[in-house]
């Protein structure tokens, strides 16, 4: 049993247009659905599947005298609207976002309209990247940055992802206290007195972190300069993510062994303590020097950057509510004299940690109104987080998808429901001595069978037909004449 459902085309046959043209219809039976549209709605698009009448032939049913697609059908709403509207895509509130977008590489509506598609979804274009045009410049960019090229490429992001690895062991150990050295421990004498009889302070060039950390910043320097000598183009180069954490990465070892340079009797040990403490805590970002060989890091960080507007709201919507119930939580614990509460701003971190579901315990309301207060708290913010996530994921599973998915789309050929599916190549003989002479057409029995003497009704009118060989070819078995 099928369902049926006739459209129209975008609008009513104007007149001026031939009787025969205005009636051409084209019946489309999706999983059971049956559609019905205008020949001329699909013909806006030529380049694509279904505008295209040797492409479609393929799934055409002889018996039904319709297209059978074995797909979404909810989909095929979405993409029997963007022919009848002349190009505006859709997609469904209820469809994943992958789905959608496997429906749109079965259809081959084009690149053009795929990417003007994820622009409207919040996606950012991808860029293609230019190979430097010398040759020994080439094959160093191959090496160096991708590293699914080659055996050789991919021995050296072995030794990089070691690397990195190494470098954030020695920065985590070296804060143990059986190996920390205390540097900034140095005593002065509040009376002014000189303290020449001190020994004076370890040098960091005896220390073996700082020797391991050397050989580190020598292979992430070396990495790097081979990068910059064969990129394509400097510019996008320095504009790129990755060469900004990998310049991160090295520039605190040279700021640390520049300030230990220059330290002199006169200079102060306290700030130069202090700029070697902010330094090191920069050296924590080496560890996404790791997404340059993570599939699973890149895919997280395309995630978050198609998200930016989501997590824009998600920000927005949690600084209402600190706003709001640090304000109530004020007013309701004012009359208690322990309160925690003394000020709005105190309960700024409560609110933050109530509605994020953390509760650390270390503020809490003792009144009966602070404690509703604190309930409708953590509420709204289960409530608030929850809104953007399934956006999140379904950006997630998108890149997840796209990045695992094989580029050709041969999986789609499986899907064959025409009489001609296996039909002989040109030139060769065919079953009844009779060989096709262009494949462009297609033979009509099955389609224009005798009946009571006489061919269906309307079915073909040679219109669009031409006699080869004795046999009847049409170039557009799937009109129907009503």
């Amino acid at each position: 049993m099928f369902l049926q459902q006739t459209t129209g085309g975008r609008g009513c046959d104007q007149a001026g247009h031939s009787g025969s043209h205005r009636r051409e219809r084209l019946a489309i039976n999706v999983s059971g659905m049956r559609y019905e549209t205008q020949l001329r709605t699909l013909a806006q698009f030529p380049n694509s599947m279904l505008g295209d009448p040797r492409r479609r032939a393929r799934y055409f049913d002889p018996l039904r005298n319709e297209l059978f697609l074995d797909r979404n059908r909810a989909c095929f709403d979405a993409i029997l609207y963007f022919y009848q509207s002349g190009g505006r895509l859709r997609r469904p509130a209820n469809i994943p976002l992958d789905i959608f977008m496997d429906e749109l590489m079965f259809y081959e509506l084009g690149e053009d309209i795929v990417s003007r598609f994820k622009e409207d979804e919040g996606f950012p274009k991808e860029e293609e990247r230019p190979l430097p045009s010398n040759e020994i410049q080439r094959k160093l960019w191959m090496l160096f940055e991708h590293p699914e090229s080659s055996s050789g490429a991919r021995i050296i992001a072995i030794i990089s992802v070691m690397v990195i690895v190494l470098s954030i062991l020695i920065f985590c150990l070296e804060t143990l206290p059986d190996f920390k050295k205390e540097v900034g421990n140095i005593m002065f004498c509040p009376s002014g007195n000189s303290s020449e009889n001190m020994p004076p302070p370890p040098s960091i060039f005896s220390d073996p972190f700082f020797m391991v950390e050397t050989l580190c910043i020598c292979w992430f320097s070396f990495e790097l300069i081979m990068r910059f000598s064969s990129a394509p183009s400097k510019i996008h180069f320095f504009k790129d993510v990755m060469n900004i954490i990998d310049f991160s990465a090295i520039l605190p070892y040279f700021v640390t062994l520049g300030t230990e340079l220059a330290k002199d009797d006169d200079s102060s040990p306290t700030t130069s303590l202090a700029i070697i403490r902010v330094i090191r805590l920069v050296r924590v970002f080496r560890i996404f020097k790791l997404s340059r060989h993570s599939k699973g890091l890149q895919i997280l960080g395309q995630t978050l950057r198609a998200s930016m507007r989501e997590l824009g709201l998600l920000i927005f919507f949690l600084f209402i509510g600190v706003i709001i119930f640090s304000s109530a939580v004020y007013f309701a614990e004012a009359d208690h004299h322990t309160t925690d509460f003394v000020s709005i701003p105190h309960g700024f971190w409560w609110a933050v940690v109530t509605m994020t579901t953390v509760g650390y315990g270390d503020m809490y309301p003792a009144t009966v109104w602070g404690k509703m207060v604190g309930s409708m708290c953590a509420i709204a913010g289960v409530l608030t987080i929850s809104l953007p996530v399934p956006v999140i994921v379904s950006n997630f599973s998108y890149f997840y998808h796209r990045e695992t998915e094989c580029e050709d789309q041969t999986e789609y050929n499986h899907v064959q429901t025409s009489l001609w599916e296996d039909e002989e190549p040109e030139g060769e003989e065919t079953e009844d001595g009779d060989r096709y002479q262009d494949p462009e057409f297609y033979p009509t029995e099955g389609i224009c069978n005798p009946l009571n003497g006489t061919l269906l009704g309307g079915l073909c009118t040679g219109q669009m037909a031409e006699y080869t060989g004795g046999n009847m070819y049409l170039r557009e078995p799937l009109v129907t004449q009503v």
